[in-house]
């Protein structure tokens, strides 16, 4: 049986994601295959690698830093949050908290990346061999919120934030063969995304990026009906939907210690439904 674990990310909302993956590590839960949108594909590549809180850090402590995000990167670089910080200057292999990149590339999980071209609103996915030791730009792609990031380019193309194309890609994973699929949302799984605030930002890359800035304003409706068909499966037994009952008052940029610690715990424990709904289709 093979086994899929979908993170769609939410910016430092990701934390509630990477407390239920490193349940899975504790638990000795392996996936077949990772998908990560946005910061989901950091606490992805993490998991593959078998670090244990490293997110964790980079939530709660490196994202109080100016240089991880500040009006100052956005003043001098165009971009909220500096992603060559975040994933160069502190996940390459002589930053403060490396990526184990030897034990990512090793791990016997599929990994995809998804992060969406800029110029023509396409889903990409990328995978393991378009990572490189210190070459981490398809998490930067991925993570690429418009208007607040600039678009980061691999290989000359610039990508967007992956949840424009593919916000909750729980049919991709069964595209791949997966026949049991855990998706991690990063907020209540009955309470719709509204478009207002996409809305705002389509209209700051409109003229740039006309077609990703449409992609941005139906980022809502892709978003509502991908949880709707995670829904469906889970009705039907083909997956599990791992979501908070209440985000604990953080949003996509919200930087309050005591409260992402809250929400890294609550992951931590609702993950215990992954091993029941496990166990429970191995009997």
């Amino acid at each position: 049986m093979k086994t899929g674990v979908v993170d769609v990310g939410g910016g430092l909302r990701g934390i509630y994601a990477s407390g239920v993956l490193d349940y899975c590590l504790d638990a000795g839960i392996q996936f077949d295959l990772g998908i990560g949108v946005s910061a989901g594909s950091a606490n992805v590549s993490s998991y593959a690698a078998g670090q244990k809180k490293r997110n964790y850090q980079f939530y709660t402590e490196y994202s109080t830093r100016k240089r991880y995000m500040s009006l100052r990167n956005f003043l001098l670089k165009k971009s909220y949050i500096d992603m060559d910080y975040v994933y160069g200057v502190l996940s390459n292999s002589d930053g403060e908290n490396p990526l184990d990149y030897q034990a990512f590339q090793d791990s016997e999980m599929e990994f995809l990346a998804v992060a969406t071209d800029a110029r023509t609103g396409e889903v990409k996915y990328f995978d393991k061999s378009d990572m490189r030791q210190d070459d981490y730009s398809v998490l930067k792609a991925s993570s690429a919120i418009p208007f607040v990031c600039k678009p980061y380019a691999v290989h000359g193309v610039p990508y967007y934030d992956g949840a424009l194309g593919d916000p909750v890609p729980v049919e991709k994973a069964f595209q791949c063969g997966c026949q049991k699929v855990v998706v991690i949302l990063s907020k209540p799984e009955n309470l719709p995304r509204t478009p207002e605030k996409d809305e705002k930002l389509a209209a700051r890359i409109q003229k740039q990026y006309p077609i990703a800035a449409d992609k941005l304003r139906h980022r809502a409706e892709r978003y509502n009906a991908g949880v709707a068909l995670a829904q469906q499966y889970a009705a039907q037994g083909k997956a599990v939907i791992i979501a908070p009952d209440d985000t604990c008052g953080i949003d996509t940029l919200t930087r309050n210690a005591e409260a992402l610690h809250r929400f890294y715990e609550k992951g931590y424990r609702d993950a215990q439904k992954i091993s029941a709904y496990l166990q429970n289709e191995e009997n």
